[in-house]
């Protein structure tokens, strides 16, 4: 099959049109500037937060799947309880497009500007902010760039070499979609109606499609788990399965509320507590604020899939590399962030550093980093062709820790998240200044090592043949 190859330069990892961090008070500050400009009838999108969540910390029960129903089960009840007066109110007072999200309990809806002070004061409300529009980034193409050399530099092969290729695995991305026809992909999409989900309503199948940055999901995907048709194998968890939750629309954009159910699909993708149907791994090669900002928005959303035993991934950003430039959701409290190298392994200028906000506990940033300059990977299709394209940004490099994160869940399926973030940055390759450091977090990512702490803390891998795909 003809195949096509581009460099693609990422400026910066899939970005926000504007920023408004969240304020004391049940208005936000930023709804409360709008509000004083804006005619009482005119309909405003905001997200509505109430001063309570199900506390599913409680729940401790060890068998994964177990544990990941009750908590669904906890979120929905909680959320049902506590929303039913407000969506009365909401739906008597002409609130339209309205959305119950229960994985952080809250309300999105369209709502006349009169209306907004009364939700706020109403008990029970914690905070209503503007459903903010979030939006991707434009990328470019120039010339043919050099071979691959990614996938070998984490030593992902010497799993292969093991037969371990992350079988079983669900791998999940949050990006603008994925092309479902390159012959990459599409054997390894999971299928049917729990495997895709576009909050927009505009694609009912798997498609990569939002303006001007079209095909950045299917590069990420392709750096996860992509196969070999073009004669090398592109993807770091060759044997895993992916599902993907379209986040940007067909213009490139989307509301904060499109963010927060596409978290809640992730939780539970067909509708049913009791089907275990949620990815193993999550990748998030977004940012939802400026660098150097504490953007807790999504963090409750991010903590529940972990608790659930869902391991995720950020891009740490391309905001480098002055210090203290990290990226949300990548340095909230409790998110894993990933930076990027180059062939020589090291730290590429746009990467960015840390340490954290104060305001998101001021810590080590990013966690660890893994090749994210000139890497091949899948692009969209075109005529036909199997299109491939070399990229560069830490949206490339977090799908390999996400890809790792697969192949360690593979052959470990019973570890937990806590375990596994352990052991991917306890066996990191240091690099820089000796020690854990603000450019490099851990080190380099290296899956075999790994696997290999993971196994000698009584793990037990999984039996596989030694074949590979």
């Amino acid at each position: 099959m003809k195949q096509l190859v581009t460099r693609i330069i990422i400026g910066a990892v899939l970005g926000l049109s504007f920023n408004l961090p969240l304020q004391a008070g049940v208005v936000d500050l930023g709804l409360e500037a709008q509000l004083a400009t804006m005619p009482s009838t005119q309909m405003v999108p905001v997200i509505i937060s109430l001063n309570t969540r199900a506390d599913t910390n409680i729940i401790t029960t060890i068998d994964t799947v177990l544990r990941r129903a009750k908590i669904i089960q906890a979120l929905q009840n909680h959320a049902k309880l506590k929303q039913l007066l407000l969506l009365a109110f909401l739906k008597a007072n002409g609130a339209t497009q309205i959305k119950p999200l229960w994985i952080n309990n809250s309300v999105a809806a369209n709502v006349p500007a009169k209306l907004v002070r009364l939700i706020a004061s109403r008990a029970g409300i914690a905070k209503v902010s503007l459903d903010a529009t979030l939006t991707a980034m434009v990328s470019g193409a120039t010339s043919l760039a050099t071979p691959e050399w990614n996938v070998s530099a984490i030593h992902a092969p010497e799993l292969w070499a093991l037969g371990q290729t992350a079988q079983n695995v669900v791998v999940a991305n949050m990006d603008t979609g994925v092309d479902v026809l390159h012959p990459d992909l599409s054997t390894r999409w999971r299928g049917g109606t729990n495997s895709w989900y576009d909050p927009h309503g505009q694609h009912a199948t798997p498609t990569d499609f939002a303006g001007a940055i079209s095909g950045h999901g299917t590069r990420t995907m392709g750096l996860i788990l992509g196969g070999d048709t073009g004669g090398t194998t592109i993807g770091t968890a060759p044997g895993a399965k992916w599902i993907a939750t379209k986040i940007f629309n067909n213009q490139g954009t989307a509301l904060e509320s499109h963010f927060h159910q596409s978290f809640q699909w992730l939780l539970d993708p067909d509708n049913n507590p009791l089907t275990d149907d949620a990815p193993d791994v999550v990748n998030g090669s977004f940012q939802t604020a400026l660098a150097g900002v504490c953007d807790t928005r999504f963090q409750a959303d991010i903590q529940v899939l972990k608790t659930a035993g869902i391991a995720v991934v950020f891009a740490a950003g391309n905001s480098g590399p002055a210090s203290s430039s990290s990226n949300s959701p990548a340095n909230n409290p409790g998110s894993f962030a990933a930076g990027a190298v180059d062939s020589l392994s090291a730290i590429a200028s746009f990467s960015a550093r840390g340490p954290a906000p104060a305001a998101c506990g001021g810590g080590l940033f990013p966690n660890l980093v893994a090749p994210g300059v000139d890497v091949l990977t899948a692009d969209l299709t075109f005529a036909g062709m199997a299109t491939y394209a070399f990229v560069s940004g830490t949206s490339f490099a977090a799908p390999h820790v996400a890809g790792g994160m697969a192949l360690l869940k593979g052959a470990y399926p019973n570890v937990e998240v806590t375990a596994l973030e352990s052991a991917l940055q306890d066996s990191a390759t240091d690099l820089g200044a000796p020690g854990p450091d603000n450019e490099y977090g851990y080190g380099m990512l290296n899956v075999l090592g790994a696997y290999n702490i993971l196994g000698n803390s009584g793990q037990n891998p999984v039996g596989v043949d030694d074949s590979y795909m």
